[in-house]
């Protein structure tokens, strides 16, 4: 079965870019890709820019408005994502909580539609 895992966090408790404490980071996350791809579990994952780069949009009354930034108002932020194919909801558990940034945010683990079956 397939998971998305969302990765939030507050960019204020995340290590500054350029740290020592960043570098560490990122070497999580090889490690943490290098473990997904040798189970087998790596469909894909990336890391977002950040939100002054979003745009959101929606459509009403058949017209698209659009506004930049994400809609909703939290301090914590949407970075990246990983997609990995395991066999259940406690591996996938199991994973989302190797990568870095569940050390000071939060990971929501969530299973995919599989419209195939």
């Amino acid at each position: 079965m397939q998971y998305m895992a969302l990765i939030y966090s507050d960019p204020s408790l995340e290590p500054a870019y350029g740290t020592p404490e960043f570098d560490t980071m990122m070497k999580g996350y090889f490690a943490f890709n290098e473990t997904l791809k040798a189970a087998g579990a790596y469909i894909s994952g990336e890391g977002l820019q950040d939100i002054d780069t979003a745009t959101s949009l929606r459509v009403r009354g058949g017209k698209v408005e659009t506004m930049d930034g994400p809609f909703a108002e939290t301090k914590e932020r949407l970075g990246g994502f990983y997609v990995m194919d395991v066999p259940d909801l406690d591996t996938a558990l199991r994973y989302a909580a190797m990568i870095p940034s569940a050390a000071y945010g939060t990971v929501e683990v969530r299973p995919l539609m599989d419209y195939n079956s």
